[in-house]
């Protein structure tokens, strides 16, 4: 009986003396937290300051916001040395994407729209005086047709003969390729050579038309891609006649273009528009779009997708 009684004493006494040791231990740190308070209950606005000071820079241990130049230099070189790896893997990764990248043809081409018309004006109409609006819409259509790129002289001198009806492939895609020519005397009433007015001064009006440059873009699946004008809304009746210089429709011979980089002098082709007989003194809405094979011309989105959409009023 007396072994058992000793090991009960032994096993009840272990926990008894564990608790008393963690009252104390739990007693000595309220009474550092109560000495550490009253402490800083104590402390001035100077003794504060002082302390700043010394962790700024402590002359004793010679440490500067607690660290040592030692310590401060392994630092900056662990971070530097972070940095540039960083840096370099980036540089790198830059690297191999631009080496997939060719620097005259865009990557995702099909991402592009098919090809908008746009005219040389935006708002016709043809006042009395020769100034104002007038004016402006004269500058505007001389600048479509730039001497620089479409005078007859130039484009022989610069530019070859080219077999109309098909695409004027080039293969080598780093060589600078060869244009088609495009001579604004092509244009007849419309090449402003010898109406400088465009016609507008006769009543006559004639609306330069070009598509956007898309590279490699092959319109129309090797048939022409034509123009067609008519009103948007209203009486038909009101237009009695249009014509289309050099033709009603963009010659494939144009086609691809292949960029600013190589496609050095190419010459954009032009439609010119000229309405010879149309109602005076009335606002018509006419819309001009483009039709062919993969030619989009109706979508209610973008207004100015495949067709142009203008206001002329012609007055007396």
């Amino acid at each position: 009986a007396t072994p058992r009684l000793s090991a009960c004493t032994t096993r009840e006494a272990g926990p008894i003396h564990e608790n008393k040791d963690e009252e104390r231990d739990q007693q000595d740190s309220d009474e550092e937290e109560e000495t550490r308070g009253k402490d800083m209950a104590k402390k001035t606005w100077g003794d504060v300051i002082r302390e700043m000071k010394i962790f700024l820079w402590n002359p004793e241990t010679r440490q500067c916001l607690g660290r040592t130049a030692q310590s401060w230099g392994l630092i900056l070189l662990f971070y530097l040395v972070l940095y540039t790896f960083l840096a370099g893997m980036f540089a790198f990764c830059l690297y191999i994407m631009l080496l997939t990248l060719s620097p005259y043809t865009p990557t995702y081409r099909d991402r592009v729209a098919p090809p908008g018309k746009y005219a040389s004006l935006a708002l016709f109409s043809v006042p009395s005086t020769p100034w104002g609006p007038f004016a402006w819409m004269l500058m505007r259509a001389r600048s479509h047709l730039d001497p620089a790129y479409y005078n007859d002289a130039i484009q022989e001198s610069k530019n070859i003969v080219c077999t109309p009806g098909q695409y004027f492939i080039q293969e080598e895609e780093s060589s600078i390729k060869q244009a088609c020519q495009f001579k604004r005397s092509e244009l007849l009433n419309c090449s402003g050579i010898d109406d400088q007015t465009f016609g507008f001064s006769l009543g006559q009006p004639c609306i330069l038309l070009k598509m956007n440059r898309i590279i490699g873009y092959q319109p129309g699946y090797g048939k022409p891609v034509t123009v067609s004008c008519k009103m948007q809304k209203g009486d038909e009746s009101h237009l009695h006649e249009i014509k289309f210089y050099p033709s009603e429709a963009f010659d494939p011979m144009y086609f691809p273009y292949y960029g600013k980089r190589t496609h050095v002098n190419y010459t954009q082709p032009v439609v010119a528009v000229q309405f010879t007989s149309v109602s005076r003194n009335h606002n018509m809405n006419i819309q001009c779009q483009l039709n062919g094979q993969g030619i989009i011309n109706d979508y209610n989105n973008d207004r100015f997708l495949g067709r142009i959409i203008f206001t002329l009023n012609i007055g007396e």
